[in-house]
Order: structure tokens, then C-alpha cells, then sequence
């Protein structure tokens, strides 16, 4: 199976220090043991294609694909499905499966095991590796070919951004959504757009600088956010916008809000993390 073009750097099992202390965080899939690979991971791959992905909570790059690739599982509407071993606590089975790095992502298609992730993907690539496995799949009996979109400007969008043309796939998505007002794929794919847009071409660590000298620039701290979270580290995100919705009033603490709205809408709503800013932000407007 040929792959898109690497995203970022894997994460090499052995540059990982010790395991995070916050384990806790619910993740989606089925969560694979020794006990469960022979008698329901691989029983389920003759019937729909099984999507094992090997991550660690102190690898950022490995949440994230495991949640985009959960967003994806939805949208196919249970074509496949979605396993996960977390190398922390099931080190066997990550073993069994020859994981050396982190995100790794392997498919069982009717008992067969096949390699297809060693990098994290940009939601765009990680569909269109979806789209692959499941037209493999469906040549050998298994499952169904994936769906031809039914949304021409949700094609153009992903051209768009398969080229980096960030402005261009925002526009198209604004356009579906002038159209289809509750396309919640649009809505998302509007905010990751619009998040890229504004994080293009900034240097973090100058901007996280600016943030500490500058605790009461809006501007400033909003666009720390913005790395924050598109960097993976959510709760600082979350939290640097909380306090100014805390002491800002009227249209400045309206701004602050509908970004942070914005960013919550880029996570997973059972987010325990998501579901504790929420809840802070509630208290803060009420």
C-alpha cells in the first residue's frame, strides 16, 4: 500500500522517557489485549477491516491520529473499525506486532496483517489511506468501497489543502456551509482550515515569548492559543483563554469565547479535557 508523503517525523519508541502520569484520559476504538487479539480483533477482520493503531499518552502526534482516525470511523458509518493499543500497557501485544515507533498503524483484513502507519498524517492523507484500505478490503471479499464524496465543494477543500492552499480550502468549506448550514464535517473542516491559517508561518517560541511579556494583549494570547493547541497541549490552550473571558466584558470577552468555541470544536467533545474547559467556561459567563 503506498502512503501520502510524510507529515512529521515518527517518534522512536526508544526516545521516550517514562510513562505520563495522567493515564486516565478515555480514548476511543477497541481496546486491544492479549486476550482479545485472537478471539475478537481478528475474528472481526473477515467480516470489516480492523485499524490497529500503537500510541502513548506522551506521544502528542499518536493521540492526535488516533482521534482523527475515530472522527473518520464515524463518518464511514461502521465499514471498519477502530482498535488501539496503548504501548504503555499492553507492551505485548505492541510487540506482537512488531510496533518500533509510535504513531504505528497496522490493518487486519481477514486474519492478514498490513503495516500502513509509521508517521502521523494530516487528516487529508489519513483519509485517503482509509479510502485505500478500504478498496483493498472489498477486492478480497471483505467489507465495502469506500463512498464517492456527494459534496463537490468538500472535494475542493481537501485538493486545496493536499496543496497547501489553506485559503482557498477555507473558502470552499465556507461555501458548503452557505449551502449546508449543519454539516458538521464542513464545521470542522472550516475550524482546522481557519486554525492553520492563523498558526501559518508563526515562529511558536516567539510567540509564546511575546505571551509571557504580554499577559494582557488579546491579540497576543489568542494567537498562543492557537499554538498551543495546534501543538497538542490543550488544557494551557484552554486555560490562557479562560482567564480573559474571566476579566474581559462585552465585545472583547465575546471574541475570546467564540475562539475558544472554536478550538473545542477541533477536539473530541468526550475530551474529559474539553469537558472541564466547558464547564469552566460556563461558570465564567454565568
Amino acid at each position: 500500500m503506498s502512503l501520502p508523503p510524510n507529515f512529521s517525523q515518527a517518534v522512536d519508541l526508544s526516545s521516550l522517557g517514562k510513562p505520563a502520569p495522567d493515564t486516565s484520559i478515555a480514548m476511543p476504538g477497541i481496546v486491544v489485549t492479549t486476550e482479545n487479539l485472537q478471539s475478537e480483533i481478528l475474528p472481526l477482520s473477515n467480516t470489516k477491516p480492523v485499524v490497529i493503531i500503537c500510541w502513548s499518552n506522551r506521544s502528542a502526534e499518536s493521540v492526535t491520529v488516533l482521534r482523527t482516525l475515530a472522527n473518520l470511523e464515524a463518518a464511514d458509518n461502521g465499514k471498519w473499525a477502530l482498535a488501539t493499543v496503548d504501548i504503555d500497557t499492553q507492551a505485548p501485544v505492541a510487540q506482537a506486532l512488531q510496533a518500533r515507533t509510535i504513531p504505528y498503524g497496522v490493518v487486519f483484513i481477514a486474519g492478514q496483517a498490513i503495516p500502513f502507519l509509521e508517521q502521523a498524517l494530516t487528516e487529508t492523507q489519513l483519509r485517503e489511506v482509509m479510502n485505500k484500505i478500504l478498496t483493498i478490503a472489498a477486492k478480497q471479499g471483505i467489507g465495502e468501497e469506500p463512498a464517492e464524496s456527494s459534496e463537490p465543494e468538500e472535494d475542493e477543500a481537501l485538493a486545496a489543502l493536499d496543496k497547501g492552499d489553506y485559503e482557498s480550502a477555507e473558502a470552499a468549506y465556507k461555501k458548503l456551509l452557505a449551502r449546508k448550514p449543519n454539516d458538521n464535517f464542513a464545521k470542522l473542516g472550516l475550524a482546522q482550515v481557519q486554525l492553520l491559517l492563523r498558526t501559518e508561518g508563526i515562529d511558536a517560541h516567539q510567540v509564546m515569548e511575546s505571551a509571557v511579556a504580554n499577559p494582557d494583549d488579546i491579540s497576543i494570547q489568542m494567537q498562543c492559543a492557537d499554538v498551543e493547541v495546534m501543538s497538542g497541549y490543550l488544557e494551557p490552550g484552554f486555560e490562557r483563554l479562560l482567564r480573559l473571558v474571566q476579566v474581559l466584558e462585552a465585545e472583547e470577552q465575546k471574541m475570546v469565547k467564540d475562539r475558544l468555541l472554536e478550538l473545542f470544536a477541533l477536539v473530541d467533545p468526550a475530551d474529559p479535557r474539553v469537558i472541564k474547559a466547558r464547564a469552566q467556561l460556563a461558570n465564567a459567563l454565568f
